[in-house]
C-alpha cells in the first residue's frame, strides 16, 4: 500500500510580510548601525513591500547610503516570484563599519513586467494606497560591480534574493 499526497500553496499577503518583515529586519539593522532610515520609515518600507510583493509586482528593491551620488554601502533585494525559492534565511548581518560621513539614505525600487502589464488607473491606484510616494529617478546601483549575494528571504517559494554591498 502507498500513500501519496499533494499539498499546494498560493504566495498570499501573509507570505508578503513574513519575506518583506526580514527585509525590515535587516534594515533596523541599517538605522542602528547608522542611524537612518527612521522608525516611521520602516514601517513604510514595510507597508510598500508587502504590498508590492503580495501583487508580485517588484522587481528589486535597494536601500543604502551614497555620497556624491556613489553608493557606499547598499543592500539590494531581487524579487523571485517563480514558486522555486527553497531557502529561508534568517535576517541580520548587515554591512558594518563602513564610514557614511557626509552620505545621505536612498531607497530605489524597480517594478515587475506584471506591474507595467497593469492598465495605468490600475497602478495610480496602488500607488495611492502606499504610504512611500516615489519619484523617477536613475537606480544609483546601476553598473555597481563588488555586490556579494549572501541571503534568500522566501515562503511558499516565492520570495527575494539578498546582496550587499560595502564592508
Amino acid at each position: 500500500m502507498t500513500n501519496s499526497y499533494t499539498t499546494t500553496e498560493t504566495w498570499s499577503r501573509t507570505h508578503a510580510r513574513h519575506v518583506g518583515g526580514k527585509v525590515i529586519v535587516d534594515l533596523r539593522g541599517l538605522a542602528q548601525e547608522y542611524r537612518s532610515p527612521s522608525e516611521q520609515d520602516l514601517e513604510a518600507y514595510l507597508q510598500e513591500l508587502v504590498e508590492l510583493l503580495t501583487g508580485s509586482y517588484i522587481k528589486e528593491v535597494s536601500y543604502g547610503f551614497e555620497r556624491n551620488s556613489v553608493p557606499i554601502v547598499a543592500m539590494k533585494y531581487t524579487a523571485d516570484m517563480n514558486g522555486t525559492l527553497t531557502a529561508d534565511d534568517r535576517s541580520g548581518r548587515i554591512p558594518r563599519g563602513v564610514d557614511i560621513t557626509g552620505a545621505v539614505f536612498f531607497t530605489f525600487l524597480s517594478y515587475s513586467s506584471k506591474w507595467w502589464s497593469l492598465a495605468p488607473e490600475q497602478r495610480e491606484r496602488i500607488k495611492a494606497g502606499l504610504i512611500v510616494k516615489r519619484s523617477v529617478g536613475s537606480d544609483p546601483c546601476s553598473g555597481l560591480v563588488g555586490w556579494t549575494s549572501d541571503k534568500t528571504y522566501s515562503s511558499a517559494g516565492n520570495g527575494m534574493q539578498r546582496s550587499t554591498y560595502g564592508n
